[in-house]
């Protein structure tokens, strides 16, 4: 990754809490508890996601840049959505958490020399080392640009801008990613 390229993984990056913040705006809760099947994510799952997976891909970098020889702990998204109460917190502090931890994580990665970014960590679901510049390619796209989660949510916005009363079928046939807002974050 170049000085150009990692600026525009930064730049995609912080975009992407005022996207999602923007597609949830005014969502009543009826919209953002749906889920489109069952083993599917409704909008407040994937607020949840978009929060903790900040905090892993923070803790994830700075293994990458301070310890000797790290090993990723691997994550099931899944799990996490199930299992942490994400539909138990409000989406104003989901995603002021987003936003929030994002920031911090950017203000870290611009401090970044050339060489940090071949820094890496091993991980065990890839068995391979994985590189601090892949991490931040993984992390520019997460939440924002075609990724599930902020279609989900542009789907959802859609309907609540169309003023459609059944969801998800109002929502155009090009908006079909929502149907799989699902992940197990590697």
């Amino acid at each position: 990754m170049n000085e150009a390229e990692l600026k525009q993984h930064l730049e995609a990056a912080e975009k992407s809490p005022k996207q999602i913040a923007a597609a949830v705006s005014g969502l009543p809760d009826k919209t953002l508890r749906y889920k489109p099947a069952p083993h599917k994510w409704c909008i407040l799952e994937v607020l949840g996601h978009l929060a903790d997976i900040e905090v892993v891909y923070a803790y994830r970098i700075r293994q990458m840049l301070a310890d000797k020889k790290p090993v990723i702990a691997p994550m099931d998204g899944d799990d996490w959505a199930r299992n942490l109460g994400y539909t138990e917190t409000p989406p104003a502090e989901l995603v002021a958490l987003y936003g929030l931890n994002r920031h911090s994580t950017l203000r870290l990665l611009r401090r970044l020399k050339p060489p940090d970014l071949t820094k890496s960590a091993f991980h065990p679901e890839l068995q391979r080392e994985v590189t601090v510049a892949e991490m931040i390619e993984k992390m520019s796209g997460h939440g924002g640009g075609q990724n599930k989660p902020l279609c989900l949510l542009d789907r959802h916005a859609f309907v609540k801008r169309s003023r459609a009363s059944s969801l998800p079928a109002a929502a155009p046939e090009s908006m079909d990613c929502a149907a799989g807002a699902t992940a197990s974050t590697r």
